[in-house]
């Protein structure tokens, strides 16, 4: 029986590479998306074409609990063995401007929503001795001006990683990836972008193809767990920018 790889947040960018990373790997995949249905559905239709049913898509809000119910639920159905938290909200919330509101869906997002799918999965994933993988980031470590409930809720993330391993181990191995700048964000303009590469030792942009490699080396792993490898291009071994 093949087993399943549930993907938040995948039908773009680094979501889908690894989606498709999946695939090729002979896992069958669940497309979760919030919003792209286009994008979703055309990646499922492109995974199906290259081996019959082995995807289908499944929309969910994870900023509410009754979304992160539905997606588990819908999971659920599958032999999930492959829980990839990539799913993510990113935007400023400077704290003279913070609200409730906004505060709340970030963090539900970004930290709530991956620590109670593996509880939700957290069956299915024992059942076939699993990996879960939280796509984190560097700014939880050093944080993001402006960018506060961001950093705060990446670094709680890594703080579930490391928890959720203790907790499901030793059937299910739970690590992290906190990639520095791999894609740019949208509409970030090119100043930063030029300041951001001066501070990074090799002096480039990271691909996508640097975290499905990393996504690949944890899931073959099966003596790694409780870890967050960084894939950042050695910014983070240099002294605090700030940026």
């Amino acid at each position: 029986m093949t087993n399943w790889a549930l993907v938040t947040g995948a039908a773009q960018r680094i979501g889908r590479d690894i989606a498709i990373m999946l695939h090729n790997q002979g896992y069958n995949v669940l497309i979760h998306y919030a919003n792209s249905h286009h994008a979703a559905q055309a990646l499922c239709d492109e995974l199906n074409k290259k081996r019959v049913n082995s995807s289908v898509i499944v929309q969910a809000e994870l900023s509410t609990e009754q979304g992160i119910e539905q997606l588990a639920s819908f999971a659920a159905n599958y032999p999930v063995s492959i829980l990839i938290n990539n799913a993510s909200s990113f935007y400023p919330t400077p704290l003279e401007s913070l609200n409730f509101v906004d505060s709340q869906k970030l963090l539900t997002v970004n930290l709530l929503a991956p620590y109670f799918l593996a509880q939700k999965l957290s069956a299915s994933l024992r059942a076939h001795h699993g990996s879960i993988i939280n796509l984190l980031d560097i700014h939880g470590v050093k944080p993001l001006k402006n960018h506060g409930l961001y950093s705060i809720s990446k670094a709680g993330l890594q703080m579930a990683t490391l928890s959720l391993s203790q907790e499901l181990g030793p059937d299910v191995r739970v690590n992290g990836i906190a990639p520095g700048a791999i894609l740019w964000p949208e509409n970030s303009q090119t100043s930063v972008q030029d300041s951001i590469i001066r501070e990074i030792p090799l002096n480039k942009l990271g691909s996508t193809a640097d975290i499905t490699n990393t996504v690949r080396f944890l899931i073959d792993s099966h003596y790694i767990t409780g870890q967050v490898i960084t894939v950042d291009g050695g910014r983070t071994a240099v002294g605090y920018q700030g940026a």
